[in-house]
């Protein structure tokens, strides 16, 4: 007699590497950390440890040094889909802050679209809120404080983005984390290697509590020193000469004209409007986000 045996037969695909895909600007393109042929960065660090070890990841860094948030959602978005990523890190905005045609809710929606767009195909995100460079800088008061406004202003959208795609987020704009001479470059903008091996190393324990880091913890054990004080004097006599005189061209008369308004609020006691303002236009921003975004505010 015949007789028909149903046959379980198991289709599942074999494992696949973890695919993860930095956005951003230099930062996340890992200037400050420079390895043979090139840069290396918190991203390239984070991207050995997070994937499982039998499986290996795959990485895709599509960081530009000077990208704005307009770039991010235009140029790497679409090439990351393309990747089909696991996990993202979208880390941008401080370079929008020195543009002299800064507007927040232009950058709010765009960073929006850009996040929705990777969070709807089921990518964990990974986001930070970063020092202004103003204060990186040491900049004078009157020069400094719009640009610490700006970047709250970038910070607060950041973290209503962060809780609306429950983004793994790293609080990097403490006061602690910018007086730490140690893990700066000479520019003064971009980690050295103890400082990108510090930032990969937080968000290794941050993907780790849940359970999206399977790979060895980046090391914190820098290949080189610090940048001397010689360093920083040399690159500000070379190249940093060049990149001051590049923005000079679109942020400076900008900047000078905000800081004319700073000196002449505070001489006048009216400095609280320029805050108001801030606060205004940035409510503007958060209001313009997809729905259901919850808000924020500058500081948060």
């Amino acid at each position: 007699m015949d007789v028909d045996v149903a046959v379980d037969v198991d289709m599942a695909a074999p494992p696949r590497a973890l695919r993860y895909a930095a956005l951003g600007d230099s930062l996340s393109a890992g200037i400050g950390d420079p390895v043979d042929g090139g840069w290396r960065g918190w991203a390239a660090l984070l991207g050995a440890g997070v994937g499982d070890p039998g499986t290996g990841v795959r990485f895709h860094n599509f960081a530009v040094s000077g990208a704005l948030t307009r770039d991010v959602e235009e140029k790497q978005t679409p090439a990351a889909l393309a990747f089909a990523p696991d996990i993202a890190s979208v880390v941008v905005g401080v370079n929008d802050t020195l543009r002299r045609a800064f507007d927040i809710q232009d950058l709010a929606l765009r960073l929006d679209r850009a996040c929705g767009a990777l969070a709807a195909r089921g990518t964990v995100l990974l986001t930070t809120c970063l020092p202004d460079p103003g204060s990186m800088l040491g900049l004078p008061a009157p020069l400094a404080m719009p640009l610490a406004r700006r970047q709250r202003a970038v910070n607060a959208v950041v973290h209503a983005l962060a809780a609306r795609y429950d983004t793994v987020h790293l609080h990097m704009a403490e006061a602690s984390w910018v007086a730490e001479r140690s893990l700066w470059s000479a520019d003064r903008l971009h980690p050295a290697e103890c400082g990108h091996r510090m930032i990969a190393a937080r968000f290794h324990a941050l993907l780790a509590e849940r359970g999206l880091a399977l790979g060895p913890e980046p090391s914190l054990a820098a290949d080189q020193p610090p940048p001397s004080r010689a360093a920083t004097l040399l690159w500000l006599a070379t190249s940093g000469t060049g990149w001051l005189a590049r923005r000079c061209r679109d942020l400076l008369p900008e900047l000078l004209r905000l800081a004319g308004n700073e000196v002449t609020h505070w001489a006048r006691g009216t400095g609280a409007r320029l805050d108001l303002h801030a606060e205004l236009a940035l409510s503007r921003a958060l209001a313009a986000l997809s729905p259901g975004a919850p808000l924020a505010r500058m500081g948060e």
